[in-house]
């Protein structure tokens, strides 16, 4: 009944809330239309995309790669794609208008490799079969925008690009691919996740000597024999390529945004949103954009013709759903009863699309234990490599992405399948400025100051010696606070919280938080199935945990280590507050004491 009256009042709240209300009751003015581009402004009509229709698209995570995609998802004009064969933690969102995504038979008829569904091979792989075996159709090529302007680059020219993932770095580069007016940027000698696609006008392309010109150190191609002393001239001769002229290059002047403007933006951490925003910073070609109504932590630096970014009444416009800032209404948090984090409706989850709600801050894309990590996953090609679902919130001035520069690193580790045509890295890469400990395929943060990276299989004999000697001992409480740092390190997500709150958890709640832990997700239908609460999962022994529930060793040490933390926490904070005190005692006697002997 509560959820009921919740929604109730959240419809209410929507329909009563007007931007042209909005921007009077806060003196503010809304962007202007004509800043954004074309890609960003109204849609001309409503889409026609329906779900189920089959098209082919470009994966966001592999940049270089045609993969055959299906519309999981229509709002507005916005379409989920769901990559097919792979799970629904790689979908992703884009407009019904992107030059991203083509129609059925797009890449045959235009001499690209489309990578076919999981359990296809390349050669087997044949659309009309396809179409007929999973009782699906293509989507019409009409619903597609044409894109007809061209460009001046070719590929294998040369050119100097910013790593848009480190950007202090300016890379050796090629062009990898043109299609219309857009090309390929992929880095020499490395894999394709740091590609990207953009236009003549991309304020992060130079041509050949820029750097020299303006004094920037460039970076040479890995592997290169040697870096320090690179010279254009020689490595153009090695590679028999060409410099892209300077004539291709056509500069965009700055954008025209400025401070307290108003817009539309999707929300970068819970992407099915997008929220009433306020430009909060600018630079030439990106703003600082803040989501109304939240907190700083929040905000984003962005590209200022990202295609997220909408004018005010995109969404009317559109039919897309518009998130009214939180506390924009006298009405009650709807929250309450279906999400703990202030502002949080409960929709989403931390996890991507797979699942579409979350009821705990474990889900919950906007929690303080989810801002503390970032969240990864797999790569769907294959190897060890992870990729980034989630971003970990920086604080202060490192949510800038200026100053959070990583230096590329080399991949051995990272086996990917590689678009033909590309060459195999034959490096290692590991971040140098962010570590983190991978846990069967799953990351969590690490002090990069600190800790080295660390195997999983140290991990589990970290866990082990900790929790099987801490409970053996006749102090487990005492060995446990010898390692108290260790373990906020290797369980970020346990650290702070107390037994006595955890005492109050749900089934639903200890369910989801055991699926938070690295490598448990599995082990989180068993609790819900014995339906352990709260209190019953602080009760769990060792014994209880690996041998009556037939849990795995490497889950059960991370389980109940955690069972541990949480019991110690609470001691810990009382034995801190006490220290406290006692100190404080102390001082005042030895001041009474020196003031005697005075």
């Amino acid at each position: 009944m509560k959820s009921k009256v919740s929604n109730n009042q959240e419809s209410v709240r929507r329909r009563s809330w007007s931007w042209q209300h909005y921007l009077i009751q806060h003196n503010a003015e809304a962007a202007p239309p004509s800043l954004f581009t074309q890609s960003q402004s109204f849609p001309s009509k409503r889409t026609g995309f329906k779900v189920g229709m089959k098209l082919e698209g470009i994966d966001p995570l592999h940049p270089s790669m045609f993969c055959v995609l299906t519309v999981a998802e229509v709002i507005g004009c916005r379409l989920r794609l769901h990559i097919d064969g792979y799970s629904e933690c790689y979908d992703f969102w884009v407009n019904a208008d992107s030059a991203d995504i083509r129609p059925a038979g797009w890449c045959l008829d235009n001499n690209h490799r489309l990578h076919p569904p999981k359990g296809y091979s390349q050669t087997d792989f044949d659309w009309t079969s396809y179409l007929q075996s999973t009782g699906s159709e293509a989507a019409p090529p009409t619903l597609f925008t044409c894109h007809t302007a061209m460009c001046s680059f070719h590929v294998g020219m040369k050119l100097e690009a910013v790593d848009r993932k480190n950007p202090g770095l300016v890379c050796v580069a090629s062009v990898a691919d043109v299609i219309d007016d857009r090309f390929l940027v992929h880095f020499d000698n490395w894999d394709d996740t740091y590609d990207y696609w953009c236009d003549s006008s991309s304020p992060y392309i130079h041509q050949v000597g820029w750097c020299e010109e303006h004094g920037r150190p460039l970076t040479a191609p890995q592997g290169h024999p040697d870096p320090e002393n690179f010279l254009w001239e020689e490595y153009l001769e090695e590679t028999g390529s060409t410099a892209a002229p300077s004539s291709a290059f056509t500069p965009r002047p700055p954008h025209g945004f400025q401070i307290n403007q108003r817009l539309e933006a999707v929300d970068r951490r819970n992407p099915v949103l997008v929220r009433v925003a306020t430009v909060t910073a600018i630079e030439d070609h990106r703003v600082k954009v803040h989501y109304d109504g939240w907190s700083q932590q929040f905000d984003v630096w962005c590209d200022s013709d990202l295609c997220d970014l909408h004018p005010v009444s995109w969404c009317q416009q559109s039919g897309h759903p518009l998130e009214p800032p939180p506390d924009s209404s006298p009405l009650s948090s709807p929250s309450q009863g279906v999400c703990p984090t202030p502002g949080c409706r409960g929709v989403g989850h931390i996890k991507g699309p797979k699942y579409t709600g979350h009821h705990s801050a474990f889900g919950c894309p906007y929690s303080d234990i989810n801002m503390r990590k970032e969240v990864m996953l797999p790569d769907r090609l294959g190897g060890e490599r992870v990729v980034t679902l989630v971003p970990m919130h920086h604080h202060g001035n490192q949510s800038d992405s200026r100053r959070s520069v990583q230096v590329k690193s080399e991949l051995t580790e990272d086996t990917l399948l590689l678009p033909l045509g590309k060459r195999r890295r034959l490096t290692d890469r590991h971040a140098q400025t962010t570590k983190f400990l991978c846990v069967k395929q799953e990351e969590e943060e690490l002090n990069p100051q600190s800790v080295e990276p660390v195997r999983e299989s140290d991990l589990h004999s970290i866990l082990h010696q900790s929790v099987f000697l801490s409970t053996m001992s006749a102090q487990p409480g005492r060995d446990l606070s010898l390692c108290w740092e260790q373990h906020c390190k290797l369980l970020p997500g346990v650290t702070g919280v107390h037994a006595t709150t955890v005492q109050q958890w749900s089934v639903q709640q200890v369910s989801e938080f055991i699926e938070s832990l690295p490598g448990c997700e599995q082990q989180a239908k068993l609790f819900r199935d014995e339906e352990i609460d709260g209190r019953a999962f602080l009760l769990l022994t060792q014994r209880d945990i690996v041998r009556i529930m037939s849990i795995k060793l490497g889950p059960a040490l991370k389980i109940y280590n955690s069972i541990l933390m949480f019991k110690h926490a609470e001691g810990r904070s009382q034995s801190h507050s006490e220290d406290g005190s006692k100190s404080h005692t102390e001082d005042g006697s030895q001041s009474h004491a020196g003031n005697i002997s005075t």
